[in-house]
């Protein structure tokens, strides 16, 4: 009997274990599967917002995987640190925009740049001579080289790289310069009022100008401009604004009397209006004479006139007629505008 007794509570013991570790067993499957959808093919694909990015700096190439919005928020992610002097290509206000991203880092090095007696001490990440020199504040004129020499004088330069600068004599300088592209709009009847899509990406030109340079007392005092070349033109950034308006109802669904009376024609014109416009086009707002190019309802040419009644002229039927109203105002109005259409053939 004690040993019955045993045996039942082992049981409810076993069972109780069970029911522990199934419970503990689903959790952790739920915890696993939360963080998945699935995809075509029944395949498991995890949701993310996470990029990889490849970080070159220097010699060492480094590949993380990040959520980090902008290459400063990956760089602060990835405990790289930017010191003053280093250029990172894109900067950092660059967004993350696409998988398998790349960011450049150019680490700035003590840099010596020697013109004449005058030696100068800058950090710079670049290896362009030129840029080098006008980082360091020295003007370089047409004729003079910038040459890469050893460094003979390690304990007051230190390992810095050298840049000795050799005159020729010039007092030219050419410099280049960037053009700004201009801005600029069209509007677009197919694009709704209030939305705007840009059409050209604009660019940014380059003009080479060189000056002749005239000295007071050792002291740059004037830049006389010698000549100016277009190395490359500047390109407008072209935005579409919209321009098409949403059709009233009544513009859809309305017949040619309808649209007659919501353009303003007078009640007792509807007849000679409507008889006008079925003459003409068949009151289509669509309509197109093939071959004089002749649009819309009034037969308007060209077409584009009836923008004086409103920029959805070529597909309001509304604006069109107000536009008619306008012009078969030279007949006496609508009646007299369908006597010489019927008597002439046109009006």
């Amino acid at each position: 009997m004690v040993y019955m007794k045993l045996s039942r509570r082992i049981d409810k013991i076993l069972i109780s274990v069970i029911i522990v570790t199934l419970g503990l067993l689903f959790g952790s499957l739920y915890k696993v599967y939360s963080n998945y959808t699935y995809a075509e093919g029944d395949e498991i694909t995890e949701v993310t917002a996470a990029k990889f990015v490849t970080f070159y700096d220097g010699g060492t190439k480094l590949t993380v995987r990040t959520e980090a919005i902008t290459v400063g928020e990956a760089l602060q992610r990835a405990e790289i640190i930017v010191n003053e002097g280093d250029i990172v290509e894109p900067g950092i206000d660059t967004e993350i925009n696409a998988d398998n991203f790349y960011i450049n880092i150019y680490r700035a090095r003590p840099v010596v740049v020697r013109d004449g007696t005058v030696e100068k001490y800058l950090m710079s990440a670049s290896y362009d001579a030129k840029i080098v020199a006008e980082e360091a504040g020295v003007t370089i004129y047409d004729g003079d080289e910038i040459n890469l020499v050893a460094n003979t004088d390690f304990l007051e330069a230190g390992m810095a790289t050298v840049y000795q600068i050799t005159r020729n004599g010039g007092r030219t300088i050419t410099v280049d310069e960037e053009i700004a592209f201009t801005e600029e709009t069209v509007e677009d009847p197919n694009l709704e009022v209030g939305k705007t899509e840009v059409r050209q990406l604009g660019e940014v030109g380059l003009k080479r100008l060189s000056y002749n340079v005239n000295y007071v007392d050792g002291v740059e005092a004037l830049r006389e401009l010698v000549s100016e070349e277009i190395v490359r033109a500047a390109v407008a950034r072209v935005t579409a604004v919209g321009a098409k308006h949403a059709l009233p109802a009544i513009a859809v669904t309305g017949t040619c009397a309808d649209w007659a009376r919501a353009a303003g024609v007078a009640e007792v014109d509807i007849p000679a209006a409507v008889t006008l416009m079925n003459r003409e086009s068949g009151c289509r707002v669509d309509a197109r004479n093939a071959h004089s190019g002749a649009y819309g309802i009034p037969q308007a040419l060209p077409g584009s006139k009836m923008a004086s009644a409103g920029a959805d002229w070529e597909t309001n039927p509304i604006t069109q007629i107000r536009w008619m109203a306008g012009y078969v105002s030279r007949w006496g109005g609508w009646q007299g505008a369908l006597q010489q259409q019927m008597t002439h053939g046109w009006y």
